[in-house]
């Protein structure tokens, strides 16, 4: 388990997923053997993390080929829906669309060459493959920036669970640990969905990584008192002038980590960045169910009747990213040339240290 986590595969014509609502109290796995079966394991966060939900929607793709007996030419039209199906179950991960965007460009390619059931699956195979591989490389180009005391704070959950094992802002963190340094994580338990407290502190435990878990609302006291030399977090879409869209409340300790002088640094493979949006008001953020605000672990935290609102996911301007890490290296700002290099392959290798805008005075 300290390796990676196995967060879906491919197992006998079908789409497998661990249920990731259900952890840390229990460990479930869905199959799934229809679209409608994934759109809906994407849409429920039985799966999440925008890695991963690429992974999968690149399966459900693949599934639609496999299970369809339609002549190619039909088939390239069922692909087209369901791209179109799965794109609308999580409307703010970029990688999701990406992937189906990728799959269906591949489809129309081997319908040209006759081989479009088979070569559809082995192209939602790779992009696993390679999603495993970005990790690595991303916890290899990050470790480098976490300070010598190694305290990190951390948002949501950008670990194994969110990507095809290894993680993106926990990848970081892995590496430096395997490498036999002092990493000490401040998890945020991540309201309404607890991903922090649910799966962030699961992953750590279960790779041996010390961790403190907090409250939301205690980010800026540990600040304060000296007890965080860098935020890390990962991100749904990164647009073209930097600014990301990541769980709600990350742009809460983006702000404070620049009111306090420490480095916030985001980390993503290059799929999601979104060169296409020009900046962060472009993004579509997802309005999630209010239930999901006022109830918790299925009981009622508030009086019934009260409105809720839920955002799924906030807007962080570049102006608060200290650097971008993606698999390719690390992006420093202005972030809009060397992210057009980073999604090309020309992002530059980690540095050791990167300077950090001034606190702000009161």
């Amino acid at each position: 388990m300290s390796g990676f986590v196995r967060t879906l595969w491919w197992e006998t014509g079908a789409l497998h997923l661990l249920d990731q609502r259900l952890l840390p109290s229990s460990t479930v796995f869905v199959r799934c053997t229809t679209l409608a079966e994934v759109v809906h394991a994407i849409r429920s966060m039985q799966v999440r993390g925008a890695p991963a939900i690429g992974c999968t929607a690149a399966y459900g793709m693949a599934l639609v080929a496999v299970s369809s007996r339609a002549p190619d030419n039909e088939l390239l039209v069922e692909l087209a829906a369901a791209k179109q199906s799965l794109d609308a179950a999580r409307p703010t991960a970029v990688n999701l669309a990406w992937a189906t965007a990728r799959m269906l460009a591949r489809a129309h390619e081997l319908a040209l060459a006759g081989d479009l059931r088979r070569g559809l699956l082995d192209e939602a195979h790779a992009i696993l493959a390679e999603d495993l591989a970005m990790c690595h490389a991303i916890g290899s180009h990050g470790a480098a920036l976490i300070p010598a005391r190694g305290r990190v704070l951390t948002h949501c959950n950008a670990g194994g669970l969110a990507t095809a094992g290894y993680g993106t802002a926990l990848a970081p963190i892995r590496s430096a640990h395997a490498q036999g340094r002092a990493i000490h994580v401040l998890v945020d338990e991540t309201r309404p969905f607890l991903q922090g407290a649910r799966l962030t502190a699961w992953e750590l435990q279960q790779a041996g990584i010390p961790l403190t878990l907090i409250t939301d609302s205690m980010a800026g006291y540990f600040m304060q008192r000296g007890e965080v030399d860098c935020v890390l977090v990962g991100a749904d879409r990164i647009v073209a002038n930097g600014d990301l869209a990541n769980k709600i409340g990350t742009y809460s300790l983006a702000v404070l980590a620049r009111a306090h002088g420490i480095p916030f640094y985001v980390a993503a493979p290059s799929s999601t960045i979104d060169m296409a949006l020009p900046n962060g008001d472009a993004i579509p953020i997802e309005q999630r169910d209010p239930a999901e605000v006022t109830t918790l672990a299925g009981q009622s935290i508030a009086p019934e009747g009260v409105a809720a609102a839920h955002p799924a996911f906030d807007v962080t301007p570049h102006e608060l990213v200290t650097a971008i890490i993606t698999e390719r290296g690390v992006i420093e700002p202005p972030f809009g040339e060397g992210l057009r290099e980073g999604s090309r392959g020309g992002a530059r290798s980690a540095p050791t240290a990167l300077p950090v805008p001034p606190a702000r005075r009161a």
